[in-house]
């Protein structure tokens, strides 16, 4: 009897460990040297495999595949862009096929799993530089979830009589919004 509880509670917290979070389907790969940071993908030489994340500038659909110009953002172990830190460059990523300009809209958070394949020349604004291109073999748009977080001060002496229960009496409620990708 004791085995099976043991047993039982090992599978429920494996799931739940689970649950917390993976990289999607989309970006998996069999390599294990992935390259996943900025800096050592500009560096990097042709054919390396790399995923790389950020926030979608351009789209452009050409006659077989479709540009997307990303300003790369950090990304987690689960390819998550982090929304918290500056961005640091950009790159360019080539999608086999079309891709809807209104899915993948201005905004968008975005990773990008595929291998190097050069540098192109490009603009931002009128200042020149050469960003990094991925032949991509996959992509993941996130969406970005916001919580409402509200703090509610709770005393011990509770004087609650009627309408006096009423946060309006205390005066306002503080709280914050938090943002999480998802």
């Amino acid at each position: 009897m004791m085995k099976s509880i043991k047993m039982w509670g090992a599978l429920c917290l494996s799931f739940l460990l689970t649950a917390c979070g993976s990289l999607p389907d989309q970006l998996a790969t069999t390599n294990e040297n992935v390259v996943a940071q900025y800096q050592p993908v500009v560096d990097a030489s042709d054919g390396i495999e790399v995923r790389l994340g950020g926030v979608i500038d351009t789209v452009t659909n050409l006659a077989s595949r479709t540009r997307i110009e990303i300003v790369n953002l950090p990304i987690d172990k689960y390819g998550k862009p982090d929304i918290d830190q500056e961005p640091n460059g950009r790159f360019i990523a080539y999608v086999d096929g079309f891709v809807d300009p209104v899915t993948y809209s201005r905004g968008r958070l975005i990773t990008v799993g595929g291998k190097k394949a050069g540098v192109e020349r490009g603009k931002v604004g009128e200042f020149e530089a050469d960003f990094p291109v991925i032949n991509a073999y996959g992509q993941y748009l996130w969406r970005v979830e916001e919580r409402l977080i509200i703090n509610r001060h709770n005393s011990s002496f509770n004087s609650c009589w009627g309408y006096y229960c009423d946060d309006f009496y205390y005066g306002p409620t503080q709280g914050r919004v938090v943002k999480e990708v998802k």
